[in-house]
């Protein structure tokens, strides 16, 4: 049980750490949510629970995370393609 706790608290941080990926507060959102949403999901199934409630909850978890970060603090950069 507690293997599973650790791996949700480590992939949670992961998902916080990139909800920051965009220009624009909506695309934050955007991509936070995407991928708190998939992130979820898969920790929802590892804990035993319902990947779809775990879809629900980092999706929003991300999506938060995401609209609330300033590009200015989490910034990865812009994209290579189209330069």
């Amino acid at each position: 049980m507690q293997r599973k706790i650790l791996t949700s608290v480590i992939l949670a941080g992961f998902v916080l750490g990139l909800a920051g990926c965009g220009e624009e507060p909506g695309s934050r959102a955007l991509s936070g949510g995407a991928i708190g949403a998939g992130t979820g999901a898969i920790v929802g199934a590892a804990a035993g629970g319902s990947p779809a409630t775990g879809a629900l909850i980092g999706g929003a978890v991300g999506a938060l995370g995401g609209a609330l970060t300033s590009p200015n603090t989490i910034n990865l950069g812009r994209p290579l393609i189209g330069q």
